[in-house]
């Protein structure tokens, strides 16, 4: 009788709790962020891009697997650079690459169209609070890119050209003709399977990363740096980027080519 009464009591308040918004009996609690260090050394001007109190809470977040002040130090930006970034939507770097051109430099976020749904209104608000930045949706197909520029970046989306049936060898020619002599094309993209090519791009959104280096540095570029920075022996190459559980965990390769200055 007594283990009756308790199972009711019991009852009661789960259902209590449910009414009232309780989270009874709830999923174990997500595993707190990783705390991500800045490495010594590091410029003053991207720490002071990553620590700006600015930035979203579920942005910082992210920085412990992404670890922006090494990937920006490696880059070589600095204040007063023109950059390009293609898929700027989410703006996770953008905002980043802004603080530290600061007001003498200039960005130019190019989405392709399709993005607009998801992302327009968020990215025009962006250059309205950020006036040294610009935004264009824009087939890439059909950009005419800005002359002069330092740096060209293409973070986790050289894979989605293909995808979205962009002619990469000629946009990787514009961007050549695009930058200065010492510019950079600065690359990072989720790994597939060693000589696979294309292969798995559509299902899996990843890329054979020597494709990447051949593809570019067909059109002029030499190589300066391959980084394993974001390396994930872990990850089999087998599973879409978006998995659960792998998202910002995948295997990934960092690439800075840079137009030679002769």
């Amino acid at each position: 009788m007594i283990r009756s009464r308790t199972l009711a009591i019991v009852c009661s308040l789960v259902a209590l709790g449910s009414a009232s918004g309780w989270a009874v009996a709830a999923e174990p609690a997500t595993a707190a962020a990783p705390e991500y260090a800045i490495p010594a050394g590091t410029p003053k001007y991207i720490r002071s891009a990553i620590e700006s109190p600015a930035r979203p809470a579920d942005q910082k977040a992210r920085d412990a697997n992404r670890k922006p002040a090494e990937l920006l130090t490696l880059s070589g930006i600095k204040p007063g650079d023109h950059v390009v970034e293609f898929a700027s939507f989410g703006q996770y770097f953008t905002s980043f690459l802004s603080d530290i051109v600061g007001p003498k430099g200039k960005v130019y976020m190019y989405d392709l169209p399709y993005t607009e749904k998801r992302s327009g209104a968020a990215s025009r608000a962006f250059v309205a609070a950020h006036p040294n930045c610009t935004y264009e949706l824009v087939d890439y197909n059909k950009l005419e890119l800005p002359q002069h520029l330092d740096i060209v970046f293409n973070v986790l989306y050289y894979h989605d050209l293909s995808i979205n049936d962009i002619d990469v060898a000629s946009l990787n020619a514009r961007i050549f003709k695009a930058l200065k002599p010492g510019g950079i094309f600065f690359v990072v993209d989720h790994n597939a399977a060693p000589g696979s090519g294309r292969r798995d791009t559509n299902k899996l959104h990843r890329i054979d990363p020597e494709l990447i280096r051949q593809e570019v540095t067909a059109a002029g570029f030499e190589l300066v740096e391959e980084s394993h920075l974001l390396a994930h022996p872990e990850d089999d190459h087998t599973k879409m980027v978006f998995a659960p559980g792998l998202r910002g965990l995948t295997d990934q390769t960092v690439f800075k080519f840079r137009k030679p200055k002769k």
